[in-house]
């Protein structure tokens, strides 16, 4: 009877690097399984409403978080988010909850041409307030909800100076100015404005509301009362009952219906509210702090004599 032939003994590693070949193939196929499902996410979960709150002033810098402040993102960032929707299939509508008192001309525009560049359907719920800047972005969606006390309108542009001429006279502090030209100082706190100085603003102004009563036209065509747009396009504010009146909101309602009313144009079926899957959409802050150079900057410009326009 011969031997059995001895068996070669399983060296170590070989069972390492076969132990890691199958854990790499798990691997692999987890990851298969998870982008696959991912991209047939919403014909198995359904199409979510993408909620936007914009519960912030329009600027160019934002506001970063700090010891006192929660802060708020800027025009470019909030504009960005607005923009990354357009890539999502799993938005089926997007709801812009507004509480905003508008902000500067340049941060509203931006974040306007995000939110008229949407694929999707919008919807607007004006929550407490919706004013100037605010109105003027709102106004690019397809259809606008607001509380019946909601403040919006102020329909406008203005751009505020601080003259303290009689108050440095009074303290003898002098402020001597050497300029290029006789208007590179208009706007100076030092001196009062000439008449000259307020044409040139005044025109600046007016050609920049000419601009926001077109937008709001345009957006809101047949559905504004234009007799009623025309009186009240002069800057005053105005409640939600009057602003559906006027045609600048389409109906009073609250944020519920704000959500059913993007469901049912983004072909998303709801019975109640509840059914309706809401996606957040971040709109936080930009890093920094009390001391940070973004707020050092801030300060700077809000200290300096440069004139600036704003829709607020």
């Amino acid at each position: 009877m011969e031997p059995e032939p001895r068996r070669r003994p399983v060296r170590p590693t070989s069972l390492i690097i076969s132990t890691g070949l199958l854990l790499a193939l798990i691997f692999a196929a987890v990851l298969l399984v998870f982008f696959v499902l991912s991209s047939l996410s919403p014909l198995f979960v359904g199409k979510c409403v993408a909620v936007v709150d914009m519960n912030m002033p329009l600027t160019i810098e934002g506001s970063p978080p700090s010891l006192f402040d929660s802060g708020y993102a800027s025009s470019e960032q909030l504009a960005t988010s607005i923009e990354s929707l357009n890539g999502r299939d799993d938005v089926g509508a997007v709801l812009f909850i507004v509480n905003s008192p508008g902000g500067s001309v340049v941060a509203t525009r931006e974040v306007y041409g995000a939110v008229d560049s949407l694929n999707k359907p919008s919807v607007s719920y004006f929550r407490e307030v919706a004013a100037s800047g605010a109105y003027y972005v709102a106004s690019g969606t397809d259809y606008i909800i607001t509380d019946p006390d909601a403040l919006t309108g102020s329909i406008g542009v203005i751009a505020t100076f601080t003259e303290m001429q009689g108050l440095f006279e009074k303290l003898g502090i002098n402020v001597t100015t050497v300029k290029s030209g006789q208007y590179k100082d208009i706007g100076s706190p030092y001196r009062n404005m000439t008449d000259e100085e307020k044409a040139i603003m005044q025109s600046v102004v007016d050609e920049v509301f000419q601009e926001f009563r077109g937008i709001v036209l345009e957006n809101r065509g047949d559905r504004l009362n234009q007799a009623r747009f025309n009186e009240v396009a002069d800057g005053r504010i105005l409640s939600g009952r009057q602003a559906v009146a006027v045609g600048l909101a389409d109906e009073v309602g609250t944020k519920k219906d704000a959500i059913m009313k993007a469901a049912e144009l983004g072909g998303i079926q709801a019975d109640r509210p509840e059914d309706v899957r809401i996606c957040q959409v971040s709109t936080g802050a930009t890093e920094g702090g009390l001391f940070s150079m973004e707020a050092i900057l801030r300060g700077i410009q809000a200290s300096s004599g440069v004139p600036t326009l704003s829709f607020k």
